[in-house]
């Protein structure tokens, strides 16, 4: 949802909420997927996210990929338009994507809100209620 709100030509989007989102797209790629991923996708169109047991989650598809990897966070954020709301949630104790990452949003989006949830992990398993107490006000626009 982020990438494509912020790719809209019209500015019909007032309100966008980015919870735990990377703003360098192009790290923890080969980390996730392993050094030749690039390769492993050219060659089979895709590549499947797998849990412990070896299930299926998701497939990412080469298109998705080349997308991500093309996509400039910088570049985009500065396309929002300076009346569409942001609220940016990240958890300090992210494994996955630092918190760094939610202050370079906070840098330069203009109509933005920053909430860090203190010791708060990538999916916020011990914080959801926290997470719910911001995001719904915010969408309400309280």
């Amino acid at each position: 949802m982020w990438c494509s709100c912020m790719h809209q030509s019209n500015h019909d989007i007032h309100t966008v909420v980015n919870v735990s989102g990377r703003y360098n797209l192009e790290k923890g790629i080969e980390e996730h997927f392993g050094k030749d991923f690039i390769e492993r996708t050219k060659k089979e169109g895709y590549l499947d996210v797998e849990n412990e047991k070896g299930e299926v989650l998701f497939r990412v598809t080469e298109e998705s990929l080349t997308d991500r990897l093309n996509t400039k966070m910088h570049d985009a954020c500065l396309q929002i338009d300076k009346n569409c709301r942001v609220l940016t949630v990240h958890g300090s104790a992210d494994e996955i994507i630092p918190v760094e990452d939610a202050l370079e949003f906070a840098k330069i989006i203009p109509n933005h809100k920053l909430h860090i949830i203190e010791e708060a992990n990538h999916v916020y398993t011990k914080h959801q209620a926290e997470l719910i107490s911001v995001v719904l006000p915010f969408i309400k626009g309280a």
